[in-house]
């Protein structure tokens, strides 16, 4: 298969649009003692262009969030003595998925038998794409079967480790033959993979990009979330999951690229990269513009 590279596909932002121009993300993530994984999907999601970004989260985070960002919308949820999202949950969880444009599930949740229902239950029903992240790859790893069983379009966003569970081997034949690994498990399942890393692999199972952006220094707990939140804000705003996963991988990459520029790959953290998005849009938006005038 030969690895095609055109020109990343962005989000239309009409002159004339308002907030729900954008679509709505709901990014279902945290739990007791991961309040920062909640908090950087939704900065990656509001990075992304979402027009809003809703994040839900056990009710005893909800203030360590909201105090992080004011321009995300939080969703209290009924919780368990460990601080994770509650089996009570699930229903109000399936009613919020009816009105968004998109879901994200996983980063900082957490694993519980509640958790995984509520994972595997969003991941199966719900019609809107939904990015699967972090514990929930890890949950869904224990029940390959649901991995086919989905109503809507699903991208899945696994390090190395995370798809060595999905794929019952090892991260080291991960490593190995990443590329057609990738390949051949998106086309199984029917669902969008990007597995992530150096040169990340985005496919699904027809169509392959090799990411070019990013660096050493994104290897850093929390990038993955951030990312997880920047491809539900793409895919709110319309973007098929191919496309959202490999804009979103391309623009995390960049931020990431950029912020090591200013701070070195050692140096940085995973909360630079929402910070260096809106650079990351600037410079893509403008080399789309510069191709467009070309032509």
């Amino acid at each position: 298969m030969q690895i095609e590279l055109p020109p990343l596909v962005l989000p239309d932002r009409p002159a004339d649009s308002h907030k729900g121009t954008f679509g709505s993300a709901l990014i279902i993530a945290g739990s007791r003692g991961m309040s920062g994984a909640a908090a950087l999907a939704g900065l990656g999601a509001l990075r992304g262009g979402a027009g809003l970004v809703y994040l839900a989260m056990p009710e005893s985070i909800v203030a360590t969030v909201a105090g992080i960002e004011p321009s995300y919308l939080t969703v209290p949820l009924p919780e368990d003595a460990a601080g994770r999202l509650g089996q009570a949950s699930l229903a109000m969880l399936l009613d919020r998925a009816r009105s968004v444009d998109a879901l994200a599930i996983g980063p900082g949740c957490g694993q519980s038998d509640s958790v995984r229902r509520i994972v595997t239950e969003l991941y199966s029903r719900a019609t809107c794409p939904l990015v699967a992240d972090a514990d929930a790859l890890n949950l869904l790893a224990n029940d390959a079967k649901v991995l086919s069983d989905h109503a809507g379009p699903r991208i899945l966003t696994p390090h190395p480790g995370e798809f060595a569970r999905l794929i019952d081997a090892d991260t080291q034949t991960v490593q190995s033959d990443r590329r057609a690994l990738a390949e051949s498990f998106a086309a199984k399942h029917g669902v969008v993979l990007v597995l992530k890393g150096r040169e990340s692999v985005v496919t699904d199972g027809t169509t392959t990009h090799i990411n070019p952006t990013g660096n050493s220094g994104m290897a850093t707990g929390g990038s993955g979330d951030v990312l997880t939140g920047l491809i539900a804000a793409l895919l709110a705003q319309g973007l098929a999951p191919l496309d959202a996963a490999r804009t979103g991988a391309n623009l995390h990459g960049l931020a990431g690229d950029l912020a090591a520029s200013h701070f070195s790959e050692p140096g940085m953290i995973a909360s630079d990269l929402p910070r260096y998005l809106g650079r990351a849009w600037m410079i893509v938006l403008d080399r789309q513009s510069a191709a467009t005038e070309a032509s």
